[in-house]
């Protein structure tokens, strides 16, 4: 959530800044100044009337010391007059605060100056290939590879709950495994600290970082207990110091876990979504950070590199793009996307989203730490997929496919326990 001093220290800049994430409802941020403005003015008007109220009922007091009690009881009617004044003023400034609150969390994030201009996927930016593009004798998509080594039976998953729920068996889910061990390991050894969190998550939650009430029909609610199935491991992990005070010398805190993650939306039809490359249910492995502000985008080149680390020891070829302002998500300020190519469909598959919020989920979540100087600043928060699985395992089927089974890179054969995936 954008902070209200930043709205009002330069209106016009902040609404410049919108329409390069192609906002359309700009004018929310003159609704946000104005709502504030009156937000004051009931303030300021409710505490002079509390301070009258407060000294009368002093006064009250020292006249029934004095024995005055004729002074007292007008004094005590006059109170009563001035309650009935302030009660009407309270209940207002209620109103106000909550149709301030609301508008303000309507507006995304700011993007950051190096985000590119640009509205769809084609305007993002190239930074780097990395690599080897596989050579293929025979380019079979996965999900015909799946049925061939029998690794995931997406029949049973949609019998047992519905499209887009794929059930892992046998080889299949022994990779899913390997896959998730790896990664773990990989972010532990770099000083994340592994957390194993809740599924579901409170309206607290996903309002802290943002899901709501953005992203709201795309996640699913249980509407007796009022939980979310979370979307990605960042809700429950970032929100763990949700309303907390940090010391400078506690930062960064770094931490990953592994969770399913579920999206209600799966998105567009077709090729796109055959097989592996949209579910309803995938693994995924996420990083997070809460960093200094003054090295917050240090930590998103550190974080940047760590995931590629781990697709080139997967042996994918890879794409890392800036993403342009219009394809940004609602709460970040620069994201790196990862892309891997699929020999067998002849296409890049997104696997990871590395981004810095900067202060936007922090405030909404109440999470600071005391600088050097004891004074409370909002920390920074980032985080990344690292990795996602469905897309992950994909490419790996169909780049490593040949006649004599699908060959794993070599960073896997310990967890995998074999080199390659042969036929059943």
């Amino acid at each position: 959530m954008l902070t209200l001093a930043l709205l009002r220290q330069d209106p016009e800049a902040v609404k410049k800044k919108l329409q390069k994430k192609h906002f359309s409802s700009v004018e929310i941020v003159d609704q946000v100044i104005g709502l504030d403005d009156q937000r004051k003015k009931l303030q300021l008007d409710s505490d002079n009337l509390l301070a009258q109220v407060n000294a009368a009922s002093k006064e009250i007091g020292q006249l029934m010391s004095k024995g005055q009690r004729d002074e007292a009881e007008a004094k005590k009617q006059a109170v009563s007059a001035l309650k009935e004044q302030l009660q009407p003023l309270q209940n207002e400034l209620s109103g106000v605060e909550q149709a301030l609150q609301d508008e303000l969390v309507k507006l995304p994030n700011l993007p950051a100056e190096i985000v590119p201009e640009g509205k769809l996927a084609a305007d993002n930016v190239v930074v780097k290939e990395g690599g080897v593009m596989p050579t293929l004798t025979q380019k079979v998509p996965h999900w015909d590879l799946i049925k061939q080594y029998d690794l995931i039976d997406f029949e049973t998953g949609a019998k047992l709950t519905g499209s887009g729920f794929p059930l892992y068996k046998g080889k299949g889910a022994r990779l899913q495994r390997s896959l998730i061990q790896y990664f773990l390991n990989h972010n532990t050894e770099a000083g994340y600290v592994e957390y194993i969190p809740p599924y579901l998550v409170n309206t607290a939650s996903a309002y802290a970082t943002g899901q709501l009430p953005d992203k709201e029909g795309q996640m699913y609610h249980m509407t007796a207990d009022n939980y979310y199935l979370i979307p990605t491991a960042e809700v429950p992990v970032t929100n763990i110091y949700r309303d907390t005070i940090l010391k400078s010398a506690d930062l960064p805190v770094k931490m990953t876990a592994y969770t399913p993650c579920f999206r209600r939306e799966a998105g567009s039809f077709g090729a796109d979504v055959r097989g592996l490359n949209r579910v309803h249910q995938f693994d995924k492995v996420e990083i997070v950070q809460l960093v200094d502000p003054a090295t917050s985008y240090a930590v998103l080149d550190e974080m940047v590199a760590h995931v590629e680390k781990l697709l080139i020891d997967l042996e994918l070829p890879y794409r890392i793009l800036r993403l342009c302002g219009g394809d940004m998500s609602f709460n970040s300020a620069l994201t790196y996307d990862f892309e891997v190519f699929s020999a067998a469909q002849e296409k890049w598959l997104e696997v990871s989203s590395v981004s810095n919020f900067e202060t936007f989920q922090s405030n909404r979540m109440k999470l600071r730490y005391k600088d050097d100087s004891g004074k409370s600043q909002l920390l920074h928060t980032l985080n990344g997929s690292s990795l996602a699985l469905p897309r992950i395992v994909a490419a790996l089927l169909e780049n490593n496919q040949s006649n004599e089974g699908i060959r794993l890179p070599k960073v896997l054969h310990s967890y995998f326990g074999m080199s390659s995936i042969l036929l059943p």
